[in-house]
């Protein structure tokens, strides 16, 4: 058990918004999140999966909705602690530990929130590996797991809990409740084993996100480029860089949609990138041709200190750099690419790993 201080918190914050692709939330809100937790409670408690026993039951705290409600807030701990207690209720079992969904944004560091709150350890891992924008895509869909039952509430102490036939039926029903709850609201779901888990997550996420945190951090520290820093970390490639001259978003149906338009600068001058998203960036675009798509990770960071843009807080004018990384191998596999290719999101086209199209260059 690996106890956390404020340094580690910013740095997984800030490493998670990177593999976040633009979702899973304002990271700077969780961060309050946890350091509020972390004033009141003590260090909060990262766990090595290994350090549990095989039958202990692990649940999934997260934000379900839009990210762009959420920044009129401070936290969500009160509404994912009303769900957790909804959960073990419907169960009759006791939760033991608590683990990321997505290692993304906010709901990388909320579960360290509610996890002080509760007093259970946060596990060092997460079901994606990245953020996506609905409840099924996640590894654990892939190995048969159910989200059910999936609690959801708000911070009135409303709360609904979802059982239903199959994981896309629970993102079908629970993401209407949250819009009705103000189109964001707190979520528990995905009751499994660590057995289970020891083969259906992605482990050493949290802390691979608080090595890119911490590359960003110490790059700006000795004035060295924290782009560089974020692509040797990450293994990631550079697909473009340039200026925002449009940012066309609105909130539908429990997510932020819309397009960001980048005008080329420097050796990227005269061409355009048009990065698409759902809640999280699914496609880049450059000649009307898709470049990098999911479920490999697309993310656009600030050219000039490398920190990690979320869709709600892209804004014209900005001077932005687009990096891909290559997705976890579960996602590369026939029925990952099913579950969270480009098809999924409408887009009629095969899956190319980044790597195979950017390889050349950094």
């Amino acid at each position: 058990m690996r106890l956390l201080e404020r340094q580690e918190i910013e740095d997984i914050a800030r490493g998670s918004a990177v593999l976040g692709t633009g979702g899973g939330g304002d990271p700077y809100l969780g961060k309050l999140a946890a350091i509020q937790a972390m004033e009141r409670f003590g260090p909060l408690q990262l766990a090595d999966i290994n350090e549990l026993p095989d039958d202990m039951l692990v649940a999934f705290p997260f934000a379900i909705g839009s990210p762009v409600p959420f920044l009129e807030r401070i936290t969500m701990t009160k509404e994912l602690v009303t769900a957790y207690h909804a959960m073990c209720r419907y169960l009759g079992k006791t939760i033991g530990a608590v683990m990321s969904a997505e290692i993304g944004g906010m709901n990388s560091v909320l579960p360290f929130a509610v996890g002080r709150e509760l007093g259970l350890p946060v596990i060092d891992g997460d079901c994606m590996g990245r953020a996506y924008p609905e409840i099924q895509l996640v590894t654990l869909t892939l190995y048969g797991h159910s989200a059910s039952p999936l609690a959801v509430a708000d911070e009135h102490g409303n709360v609904a809990v979802v059982d239903t036939v199959d994981n896309t039926w629970a993102e079908k029903i629970a993401r209407p409740i949250a819009v009705e709850m103000g189109a964001i609201s707190g979520g528990f779901g995905y009751p499994v084993t660590v057995k289970d888990l020891k083969e259906a997550a992605i482990l050493g996420s949290v802390t691979f996100a608080e090595e890119i945190g911490k590359a960003i951090r110490i790059a700006q520290q000795e004035h060295t480029d924290p782009v560089d820093a974020v692509l040797e970390k990450a293994g990631g490639f550079r697909l473009f860089v340039g200026r925002i001259i449009d940012v066309a978003r609105k909130t539908q149906k429990g997510w932020a949609l819309g397009e960001t338009r980048i005008s080329g600068v420097d050796a990227y001058d005269g061409r355009e990138m048009v990065v698409r998203f759902q809640n999280e960036h699914l496609v880049a675009i450059e000649n009307e041709e898709i470049v990098a798509s999911v479920p490999d990770l697309i993310a656009i960071l600030d050219t000039e200190r490398g920190e990690p843009i979320t869709t709600e807080n892209l804004r014209y004018g900005f001077r932005v750099t687009v990096i891909g990384i290559p997705s976890d191998a579960k996602w590369r596999t026939p029925a990952g690419i099913a579950l969270g290719g480009p098809r999924h999101f409408g887009y009629d086209i095969d899956f190319t790993p980044v790597e195979q199209r950017f390889g050349g260059s950094q």
